[in-house]
């Protein structure tokens, strides 16, 4: 029993079953029957101990749509061994630019005007060249230089096709192996899919590029060029034309001119507060996408992936980076626990032996060999070959910790990014902390109070009527008739209790939109002392259930 061969698709079977071959996964050919497809081109596949960057070499053959799954591939740290996820990272996707030809048609489709008319001038020959398409320097009618990205000719409709030749290999392997089973190919490829199709989308792009100036607003050194909005499109996207060096090109002369220490502990910094602060991050950080401008300041290319992480996940993040960052072993690998999912192989004790045994062995190293995003990635690997389902923003999240480790150390070899990591906890927490008390944190909270008001008294009516019916029921083993209705006082005085500082936070918050000449640190005065009062009154009742309580049992 095999797939079922689609002949549009030969080709492409025939290139996937020979990288299985190739490879050391000949099992997988067999069991899918695409040994018909291979036979079909008489190639003897060699050895099955191939090393990693051949790999790289033959996805890049392939074509863009196998060396964007290379490059995603290359942050799945449970999917290959170490020297294939390096090879991968480094996987390179310049080609050979297309002609000024369909550069000109595909600009003047997409704007709606002649080059000639929405550019007074235009470089025909591209700044860089990849798979997916390439930059040409350009001026702007009313004299701006911009960088103008324009979509290779027909890779959407390319990397569809591609996409479905491998959806229905990985369909069949997941109904029929044990390794799409444990992997489940088919989702992964889906996300792979929805990645590469949202980086095909330029005004995704623009949009991220926008969003991500808003957010780095407060770091002064960090730019990121401004989309140009009507002049970007799906195919086409415009931009404010930043001048500068690759980081990888500085001399060791020209680093002498800026302060790299400061430069990374900034961009550090900066990424923190994306990936924990506001959960939207740049996810391809790597040398190639980072410039130093003439100013010498960060410039960040290239914003095609981004990644988003949820509040709950961000404050588990927070706290693993932490636990590494100190050297707690014990602490990441129950952190690493909660984050994923547990299997039914999952071994508790080994996991947390093996994650022990990396954070120490980090923990000893010393400035230079220190890499928090590799050890990310490593804590990842150990997880899912122990039977933990992380969630792919771990991944990721190791993915863009380790470029921002090659990047700092291009900046200064002596930053520490653990020290980082300790230096800015403090400062993420607070904004973390602020962002919990934003105005609509609050009105949110509000309206859940204004919603427990409105059914308490049913609530309590309820319990009333079932108490003078004489139906109100309590099953205990024994009954001390004195405990309980001290109980029952307790309970009847700390409901009154929530209830007159439930009023005193619901009359604060409508008397914050009261103006009044009488302020308490910018706000109505009289808004600040209800909110002081119920704090108070809230603490106090806190207190009383965490210690009073407890002495009573005691």
């Amino acid at each position: 029993m095999g797939i079922s061969l689609k002949p549009q698709h030969l080709k492409r079977y025939q290139q996937i079953a020979w990288i299985f071959m190739k490879y050391g996964r000949s099992d997988l050919v067999k069991t899918t029957g695409l040994t018909e497809a291979l036979a079909a081109e008489q190639r003897v596949p060699p050895q099955e101990a191939a090393k990693a960057n051949e790999l790289a070499s033959d996805l890049e053959q392939l074509g863009p749509t196998f060396v964007k799954v290379g490059q995603l591939l290359s942050t799945r740290v449970e999917l290959l061994p170490p020297p294939y996820l390096e090879a991968l990272s480094r996987l390179q996707d310049e080609v050979e630019p297309f002609g000024f030809g369909e550069v000109e048609k595909i600009v003047s489709e997409e704007l709606g005007v002649r080059l000639s008319k929405a550019f007074s001038h235009f470089e025909d020959q591209p700044m860089a060249a990849a798979s997916l398409g390439q930059v040409h320097h350009a001026t702007l009618r009313d004299g701006r230089p911009v960088a103008v990205k324009v979509q290779r000719p027909h890779i959407r409709e390319r990397m569809v096709e591609d996409f479905e030749a491998l959806g229905d290999i990985a369909e069949f392997l997941d109904a029929h192996t044990e390794l799409g089973k444990r992997y489940e190919f088919c989702q992964l490829l889906e996300q792979f899919r929805r990645s590469l199709l949202q980086e095909l989308d330029y005004r995704q792009e623009a949009s991220n590029l926008t969003t991500l100036r808003e957010k780095l607003r407060p770091f002064p050194r960090i730019i990121v060029p401004a989309p140009v909005a009507d002049y970007c499109t799906s195919r086409v996207l415009t931009m404010e034309f930043v001048p500068g060096k690759k980081i990888t090109e500085l001399s060791s002369l020209a680093k002498m001119e800026f302060d790299g220490a400061a430069l990374a502990e900034e961009m550090f910094r900066a990424y923190l507060e994306q990936i924990l602060v506001h959960g939207f991050f740049h996810a391809d950080p790597h040398p190639g996408n980072v410039f130093i401008t003439p100013d010498y300041r960060i410039a960040l290319l290239d914003l095609g992936m981004v990644g988003r992480i949820m509040p709950r996940l961000q404050e588990q993040l927070l706290q693993l980076l932490l636990a590494i960052a100190e050297g707690n072993g014990d602490e990441a690998a129950n952190i690493a626990i909660k984050i994923g999912d547990r299997k039914e192989d999952f071994d508790s004790a080994q996991f947390t032996s093996r994650i022990a045994d990396i954070v120490a062995r980090e923990k000893s190293a010393t400035v230079e060999q220190l890499q928090v995003g590799r050890l990310v990635l490593e804590v990842t690997q150990v997880a899912a070959e122990s039977g933990v389902r992380v969630p792919p923003e771990l991944s990721m999240l190791g993915k863009t910790l380790l470029n921002l480790d090659q990047v700092g150390r291009a900046l200064a070899p002596e930053f520490d990014p653990n020290a980082s990591i300790r230096r800015n906890a403090a400062e993420i927490m607070q904004q973390r902390l602020v962002r919990g008390l934003s105005p609509g944190n609050l009105f949110s909270g509000v309206l859940e109070l204004k919603d427990l008001l409105a059914r308490l008294p049913a609530r309590l009516n309820k319990i009333l009527d079932a108490l003078s019916d004489n139906q109100f029921k309590v099953s205990v083993d024994a009954i001390d008739e004195r405990t309980l209705i001290e109980g029952f006082q307790k309970v009847a005085n700390r409901i009154t209790m929530g209830l007159v500082l439930a009023a005193l936070i619901v009359g604060a918050a409508m008397l914050m939109r009261v103006e009044t000449s009488f302020r308490i640190w910018g706000y109505p005065g009289f808004a600040i002392i209800f909110f002081l009062v119920a704090a108070g009154g809230g603490i106090a009742l806190l207190v009383n259930i965490l210690f009073y309580d407890k002495s009573n049992r005691d």
